[in-house]
């Protein structure tokens, strides 16, 4: 006995499949942008949010010291002073334990270099500690600069902000740098996109494209202003 079939089941047809790929192409066209926008925009408000309690940490720091961050203190009474020519930079947040509770907030979100990895603890005491403990010991465990004649009676005096820096054309060695009103200064890429995040002395965080960036160090009212690289 034969059994006619009301309608056949078939697959997908070579056009089904071209409509498809065409309409996934286009929701990724609109869509991929937006997300990637979305993603930067958080790292920066992450690392905008890391400085802010960098800054604070100087500030609440200073209170303790007559007003003054560690790079004005000699060491015997907690400060770095002695370390400033030797260009470190870790050491200015060393001192700062206590204030910035964990070194986490040291590296940028947007980190692009191998070399640097976030601490997770300031204590150098490690043998009861897991294995995945990251002591800060280093510079590699730090993404921001630290400006160390900044002063905390001269709010507007840049502070600390991304590492990520050329001088009139090249990368800002690791150390100290002497940045003076004729000097031309600019991020370097990728970081933030062309942007980056500078604190300033009185705990406040600005956003500067690389012109911004120029005119700041021109008008902070130093004539040189000393930056330790990581």
């Amino acid at each position: 006995m034969r059994t006619t079939l009301s309608h056949q089941e078939r697959g997908f047809t070579l056009v089904d499949v071209l409509l498809m790929v065409a309409a996934f192409s286009i929701l990724t066209f609109v869509f991929l942008p937006d997300l990637t926008r979305r993603r930067h925009t958080r790292c920066r408000m992450a690392c905008s949010n890391n400085l802010k309690q960098i800054g604070l940490a100087f500030k609440v720091w200073a209170l303790d010291n007559n007003d003054k961050f560690p790079m004005q203190v000699a060491v015997t009474n907690g400060g770095t002073m002695e370390f400033v020519d030797s260009g470190s930079v870790y050491v200015h947040f060393l001192v700062m334990s206590n204030e910035l509770s964990t070194p986490r907030l040291l590296i940028c979100p947007q980190e692009t270099d191998s070399k640097r990895v976030a601490a997770s603890t300031f204590s150098q005491n490690l043998s009861n500690s897991s294995p995945n403990t990251v002591p800060f010991t280093n510079d590699n465990n730090v993404s921001y600069f630290v400006a160390v004649d900044a002063q905390e009676t001269y709010p507007q005096m840049v502070l600390v902000g991304d590492g990520n820096i050329s001088i009139d054309g090249r990368r800002a060695t690791r150390g100290l740098n002497a940045i003076g009103t004729n000097r031309i200064v600019a991020w370097q890429k990728p970081r933030h996109d062309g942007f980056g995040n500078v604190g300033l002395a009185d705990g406040s965080v600005q956003r500067f494209n690389a012109k911004w960036l120029t005119q700041l160090f021109r008008t902070t009212g130093a004539a040189t202003n000393r930056i330790a690289f990581p």
